[in-house]
Order: structure tokens, then C-alpha cells, then sequence
């Protein structure tokens, strides 16, 4: 990883015979070039704060050629005498506030913009950024998030992707609205977040769709894909409107990509069961001809690499992504060490829905994860509550922070166990929240002291002793059941409903 030197602008001392000049007196200073996230330190950035992204695109997927102009709504967070974005395509043009800005590239992925004048502190501002390029060709350290399909291209990546298709403060602690309007040749379909708010010709063989998130939305869940689509739309019980999209390349994988992801009406009303109000206005998914081996939870529409239904069905994964609507998308991390609020409980919402199924109690799962890694295994040297930027995405993270999660619902009990599951992301709905405020919020509502539980689970680099796990567990020493019926954790926590 790259260390970048962040600049907080000058400290001038005045030697006077009264005071010192405060920092005020050094007058507007360039914003940081990393929003101080210890794992990736140059990205995101800091001095402003966005609010909302206007993308207007065109491509052409013959050639990979991208056109944009991006307009960026955001507030000055200090006196501006300059500011980051983070962006990796060529740029054409910047105006600030409709005039014409100085802008260069610092870096890999920096874009450095200087304004005509000073952005004064709270003050509303307007950045737009044409741009040009083959997304294709750029690489930032040797990789690209950008992939190019047999009919089109994807963006979709964690932790990044957003270098390859627009400017942005690339930090999940920066969410923003989103309008994504893409020109496309007839024939082809983009693929964005959130609503459709209007698809038409856009010139001699051209059709443009408009896409809409109104919710506030991190810069790696924002996502574009363009190919020959095949979509289809329907509704969840509870009302949300549902869109997927298939590639007509997918050859083999297409009915178990259909098969799979046609039940995110169902996973998604079961969802709110357990974790709330569904907190978006619409809900899918899409499966590119990529060849890609992962899925992301990209906001509203997440993106399932083709490669995950080789071998049949994966509802598991439609599952695993839709909880992160809640769980990394309305409520996202603060910083990526925090990565456990994302994973352990995506994770652990697949356990729950086998339970749910009667294909495997989220007890008994555990004991198969906790047995499956004898004590020397590097798996539980990582630290789920901080594992690393290079661990950032280890199994542990997964299913030993999966386990964290059973060993809490041992601990408390059903009750406040799916009390804390459904409140959770309801008390931070739109926002950031740190692993210890997690922590907080469980021995808040449960009533008990869990400190050295998640000490235990998160943060110790050693398999923990536990005979709720493993083989004890099984041999009746343990929970090897829930204590409730799923109907009954139903009826207790409220049916779900669409807003």
C-alpha cells in the first residue's frame, strides 16, 4: 500500500507581544488527501464532505470507451484553499462553482482540484468533472476493479471501484445520493442502483437510462453494468419493487443464476423478519458473463459474479448479500477495520436461513466451522474486530466473526438476541457506526456484561475454549437447537413491513 503524506495546511505562529495567530489567522489550506483510515490511508479524502452524485455517462462497449461528466454536490468541513478526489480516468475539464478550476493528477488515484477562489468553511459547493477514457487499459497498482465481459463491462469492487467510472471522496464514511444516467447502443441495458426513474432514445442508436438512489450510499456499493441484459421486475409481498438482470451470455450458469436469484422477493420479506424494515425503496440483483468468483453487496442490486452457479443454486450467497442491505449498506463502517459489522452478520444471516429451512440449526453450523479449525490453525489468528488490511476479507472475518454472533445469541438468549439483530441497524439507519458501538449497544439492550465475551471471540488470537462449541456441544453439554420457533421469533419481534 502506498503512504501518502496528509497535508492539514500550515500552523503559523506569530511571535507578537500579545498571542500566537490561532489557525484560523493561516488562512484557507488544502484538504487531506486521505480520509485517515489507518488501512488505506490515501483514500477517501478530507476538507469537504459530498452529498450527492449527478453522473451523466456514455459507452460503447465495442471499444470500452467511457464519456462522463460527474457533477459532485458537497460542503466545505474547513477553509478550502484546494481538495482531493479520488479518480483514475483522464480528465478533460473541472469547474468549481461554474468556473474553471486547476486540476492534476497527484497520484495513482488523486485528482487535485485548486478553485478560482478560497471554499469558505460550511459553504455549499459544486464540482464538475468531464472526463474520457478506456477504463480497461488503467490500472492504479497493478489491478484494475473494472471488468470487461463478451458483451460489455462491470464495475463492481471492494474496497474500491469507483476510480474507474467516476470522482468521488472514495470512504464509506462519506455516503451520498445518487442519479446515474448511462447512454447505452440499443441492444444493450445498464444496470445501476436504486429506481428506474426513466429509460428513452438518446440519439440515433442510443437509448438512456436514468437510475436513482435516494438513500444515502457508500462509494464501493455504487455500481454500473452494461451488456445485453435480460431484466425482470416484480414485487416482494411487503410491496418493494424487485429488478434483476441476466446476461444472455451465461451459457450454462443461466437457470441456476435464475434459479437462484428469482427468490430475492421471498429472502428479502424473510430479511425483515429479522433485521427490520427492508431500508431502501427497491431491491435485486444482477449476473453479468464476468467470470468473476465473488458477489458484493452493491446497494440495492448486488452484483453476483456468473462463476458462483457452476455447480447449481447458490441461494446461500442471495441471501448472504441481501443482509448486507442492512448490515454494511444502511448501516456502513466507519472504518474498514470494522469490517466484522459487514461479514460476521451477512455471514450468520445464511446460518439463520438453513435454520429457517431445516437444513441445519446456526448452532449446528457453528460447531462444524469451530471443529473444521484445530486450535494451530492460522484461522483464529486473525482478529475479526481488527483483523488487518491484508485480512480484511480472511474467512475469520466470515464465519469465526459468524461464530462471535452464536456465541452471543448463547449468551443473552433469543429474545434480546433477535431484539439486537432488528434494532440494530434501525438506530443507525443511513449511517456509521465502529465495532464498539456494536458492543455497546448488545450489553445495552440484553442487560448483561459481554466485554470479555467479544474480547474473546473478536479479539483474541487464539481458538477460544467454549463447550457450547464443537463436539461437547453436539454430545448435549450445549445448544445444539434454537429455543425458538422461527414462527415464534416471528410473532414476538413484529411483522415486517415496506416504507
Amino acid at each position: 500500500m502506498r503512504q501518502r503524506l496528509i497535508v492539514t495546511g500550515a500552523v503559523v505562529t506569530a511571535l507578537t507581544l500579545t498571542v500566537p495567530a490561532s489557525a484560523a489567522d493561516a488562512g484557507p489550506s488544502p484538504g487531506a488527501p486521505g480520509a485517515g483510515d489507518s488501512y488505506y490511508p490515501d483514500y477517501g479524502n478530507g476538507g469537504y464532505d459530498a452529498s450527492h452524485y449527478d453522473l451523466r455517462l456514455k459507452y460503447q462497449p465495442k471499444t470500452d470507451e467511457l464519456t462522463g461528466t460527474a457533477t459532485v454536490l458537497a460542503k466545505a468541513t474547513q477553509d478550502l484553499s484546494r481538495f482531493n478526489l479520488d479518480f483514475a480516468l483522464d480528465v478533460q475539464e473541472v469547474r468549481v462553482g461554474g468556473r474553471k478550476a486547476e486540476a492534476k493528477a497527484t497520484g495513482a488515484h488523486e485528482l487535485e482540484v485548486t478553485p478560482a477562489e478560497p471554499i469558505a468553511d460550511g459553504e455549499q459547493f459544486s464540482v464538475v468533472v468531464r472526463y474520457k477514457d478506456v477504463p480497461s487499459e488503467v490500472e492504479v497498482d497493478g489491478f484494475t476493479s473494472w471488468q470487461r465481459t463478451p458483451d460489455g463491462a462491470v464495475a463492481a469492487n471492494e474496497p474500491e471501484s469507483a476510480w474507474w467510472w467516476f470522482p468521488s471522496n472514495d470512504h464509506p464514511s462519506d455516503k451520498a445520493t445518487y442519479d446515474v444516467s448511462v447512454a447505452v447502443p440499443k441492444g444493450y441495458k445498464s444496470i445501476s442502483n436504486g429506481d428506474i426513474v426513466s429509460e428513452e432514445p438518446a440519439g440515433k442508436g442510443w437509448v438512456r437510462t436514468a437510475w436513482r438512489s435516494d438513500k444515502p450510499q457508500a462509494t464501493y456499493l455504487a455500481t454500473l453494468a452494461v451488456g445485453k441484459f435480460d431484466v425482470t421486475k416484480g414485487r416482494t409481498d411487503s410491496g418493494i419493487p424487485v429488478i434483476n438482470a441476466y446476461s444472455r451470455e451465461l451459457g450454462a450458469e443461466d437457470g441456476s443464476a435464475r434459479a437462484s436469484i428469482e427468490r430475492t422477493a421471498e429472502i428479502t420479506d424473510w430479511l425483515q423478519s429479522v433485521f427490520g424494515t427492508y431500508p431502501f425503496s427497491s431491491v435485486g440483483g444482477y449476473v453479468p458473463a464476468s467470470d468473476a468468483h465473488f458477489a458484493l453487496e452493491t446497494q440495492t442490486r448486488p452484483f453476483y459474479g456468473n462463476t458462483r452457479f457452476k455447480e447449481g443454486t447458490d441461494v446461500s450467497v442471495v441471501v448472504h448479500e441481501l443482509a448486507h442491505q442492512w448490515y454494511g449498506d444502511s448501516v456502513s463502517v466507519a472504518k474498514w477495520r470494522d469490517i466484522w459489522l459487514n461479514e460476521g452478520f451477512a455471514s450468520y444471516a445464511s446460518w439463520l436461513w438453513s435454520e429457517k429451512e431445516d437444513e441445519g440449526t446456526a448452532q449446528e453450523i457453528a460447531d462444524e466451522v469451530y471443529d473444521s479449525h484445530p486450535a494451530d490453525d492460522e484461522f483464529w489468528t486473525v482478529a475479526p474486530a481488527d483483523p488487518g488490511a491484508k485480512n480484511q476479507f480472511h474467512d475469520a472475518v466470515y464465519d469465526r466473526g459468524a461464530l462471535a454472533l452464536q456465541a452471543l445469541r448463547n449468551k443473552i438468549g433469543d429474545k434480546p438476541f433477535f431484539k439486537i439483530l432488528k434494532g440494530w441497524p434501525a438506530q443507525h439507519e443511513g449511517g456509521n457506526a465502529r465495532v464498539e458501538d456494536f458492543e455497546k449497544y448488545a450489553e445495552k439492550v440484553s442487560g448483561k456484561k459481554l466485554g470479555a465475551l467479544f474480547d474473546t471471540w473478536l479479539r483474541t488470537s487464539a481458538k477460544p475454549t467454549d463447550p457450547a462449541f464443537g463436539a461437547t456441544s453436539r454430545a448435549g453439554k450445549g445448544k445444539s437447537a434454537p429455543p425458538e420457533s422461527w414462527e415464534e421469533i416471528q410473532a414476538v419481534h413484529g411483522a415486517h413491513r415496506h416504507h
